[in-house]
């Protein structure tokens, strides 16, 4: 993952400060690149601890398209559950603490109805991306592209829906992806409009590595690399003294993902994901701008 490590001291030598939406305040580089050779292991980040299991639940909601954070709560997943909390204070001015809301959108299916759902964020645009006349389910089209035509330059899918982008809690960050195959073997570039580099790119390394093994299972493909091509790459200044811990340390051997064989992109489930081997530094915890 030196890659990763490189494009962080990157951003701490050149970027520029400025100060952003969420008043926080950026370091930031515009249009980097990262290549990760996915038959060397995979891509989970070793000089901090990543949660593999969040990763998973997440790529999963999406691949459901779901909206809703309910499902994500009752898996134990709190990562979007900052926007709705943050809607439902302004909304409703009450004081609730993320605990708290979190039971009563786990428990009270009106209450999720009504305070948990993000808009037409990820899920929708995947699975039923809607235009004028029909939806398209970019994921089944995707797969079945990549068994009948495995060498169209068409295998893109796209979370941005400039129509939908004002109903969304969160425009898309990651907002497209496109694939690749050559001679049996898949490749996935993602683009990403907006990249909170410390936070958010490792876990999209890792779903956008996950989610590339998932579509080579589906299309008999070996997966090969796995390539982010970033616009607004970013460190929040609140998170440079971590980033500066993180690279202190030095980087472990990738471990290795055993993925269970299933029929269907749907039909994966939290227990198919095993990594092993994977041996890290400990976490490194920051507040997340919202």
């Amino acid at each position: 993952m030196r890659p990763y490590l490189d494009y962080l001291q990157d951003i701490l030598d050149h970027g520029t400060e400025h100060a952003d939406r969420t008043g926080t305040g950026t370091l930031r580089v515009f249009g980097r690149q990262l290549r990760f050779d996915l038959t060397e292991g995979f891509p989970l980040l070793t000089t901090k601890r990543i949660w593999m299991r969040g990763v998973t639940e997440e790529l999963l909601w999406f691949l459901r398209g779901a909206t809703n954070i309910q499902s994500l709560v009752q898996a134990g997943v709190s990562i979007w559950t900052d926007w709705p909390l943050k809607r439902y204070r302004e909304e409703t001015g009450t004081e609730i603490s993320q605990e708290a809301f979190e039971k009563r959108v786990a428990e009270d299916d009106d209450f999720a109805e009504q305070w948990g759902d993000l808009g037409p964020v990820y899920g929708k645009q995947w699975r039923t991306f809607e235009g004028p006349e029909r939806r398209v389910d970019q994921i089944s089209r995707l797969i079945d592209g990549l068994r009948e035509k495995p060498h169209s330059r068409r295998h893109v899918v796209s979370a941005w829906h400039p129509a939908q982008i004002d109903d969304t809690a969160l425009p898309p960050c990651h907002y497209a992806f496109q694939c690749f195959v050559d001679d049996g073997q898949l490749s996935l570039m993602w683009q990403q409009r907006s990249v909170d580099s410390f936070l958010g790119l490792p876990f999209n390394i890792a779903s956008y590595a996950l989610l590339t093994h998932m579509l080579a299972q589906q299309a008999d493909l070996a997966p090969e690399e796995l390539i982010f091509s970033g616009g607004d790459c970013h460190i929040y200044l609140n998170h440079v003294k971590q980033v500066e811990e993180q690279l202190s340390r030095t980087p472990y051997d990738r471990p290795t993902l055993h993925l269970r064989k299933r029929d269907a992109i749907d039909a994966y489930t939290a227990d198919d994901v095993t990594i092993e081997n994977y041996e890290h530094h400990p976490a490194l915890t920051a507040p997340i701008a919202v």
